[in-house]
């Protein structure tokens, strides 16, 4: 299974171990999935403190992309498209309000067949509204006709999430999941996390990032694209997205974590964009 997605799902997990509640995203599911080895807590990327603010974002984004998901349920859209899923969870654990939702999980063909394989294991299986996609974004596989042919409608609305991805695209790539995306049917949303330029980023947190990237290139995915907010912005729009509006750290930070007195916020370099079709 790809490192990174192990680290994601271990983040989440020692979210409700580590830190006080109340808890920005509960998800005790994929952790069963990565099934780590004893001792993964002590692992040095597991050291609670120093990557509190990369655990905070990651808890940030999948909370903000589910409310999202929640919100557009409750207006009739019954499809979510999750771009380099991972070991995401939406389907495990089913929110309330999400039990007339299609979900479609894109991913790299390897990842996704092992991720197959555990839920099979663990008893979750694939049912019938859970479509896995597999495709390699790289090699110019067209993530949107195997959508289609995994029975996606394109005639109808949908939420469309790629949370932790882009960093790894090339920026090409990033730009020609853009330009797919805007050919979502109209009333659409996509909503895009991305990573700030290194100038743009506060110096104490250049060293989380720095772990992060080394970890990355060791495990064959290294960094390939940074955005500006507005960068991002406008290679949306040029696409076609009818609307775009970029979700700061700040604003995560002022919707989840107001009140919270023991300094648990995300990381001000990675940030989300909004754009709907």
């Amino acid at each position: 299974m790809d490192e990174t997605a192990v680290l994601v799902a271990l983040w989440r997990a020692l979210h409700l171990e580590v830190d006080a509640p109340p808890y920005v995203f509960v998800d005790e599911v994929g952790i069963r999935l990565a099934e780590p080895e004893p001792g993964w807590r002590g692992r040095p990327t597991m050291d609670p403190r120093f990557t509190a603010p990369g655990r905070a974002s990651i808890v940030a984004r999948a909370r903000f992309v589910e409310d999202l998901v929640a919100e557009q349920a409750a207006r009739g859209v019954t499809q979510y498209v999750v771009l380099g899923a991972g070991l995401d969870t939406f389907a495990q654990r089913r929110p309330p309000g999400a039990e007339r939702i299609d979900v479609f999980e894109v991913d790299l063909p390897a990842p996704q067949a092992w991720k197959r394989r555990r839920l099979l294991d663990l008893g979750y299986g694939v049912p019938e509204w859970l479509h896995l996609v597999p495709v390699d974004f790289e090699t110019g596989e067209d993530w949107w006709e195997n959508l289609s042919a995994a029975g996606f409608d394109r005639t109808r609305p949908a939420v469309v999430a790629s949370t932790g991805v882009s960093v790894y695209l090339t920026p090409e790539a990033n730009a020609a999941t853009l330009r797919r995306a805007a050919a979502l049917a109209p009333g659409s949303s996509l909503a895009v996390s991305f990573m700030l330029p290194t100038t743009l980023v506060v110096p104490e947190e250049r060293a989380l990032l720095e772990v992060a990237a080394r970890a990355g290139a060791a495990a064959g995915t290294p960094f390939r694209s940074h955005f500006t907010p507005q960068a991002l912005m406008s290679l949306a729009e040029e696409s076609g997205f009818r609307t775009t509006r970029h979700i700061s750290a700040s604003h995560l930070s002022d919707r989840y974590f107001a009140g919270r007195t023991d300094g648990f916020r995300p990381l001000g370099a990675e940030e989300l964009l909004l754009a709907t079709t």
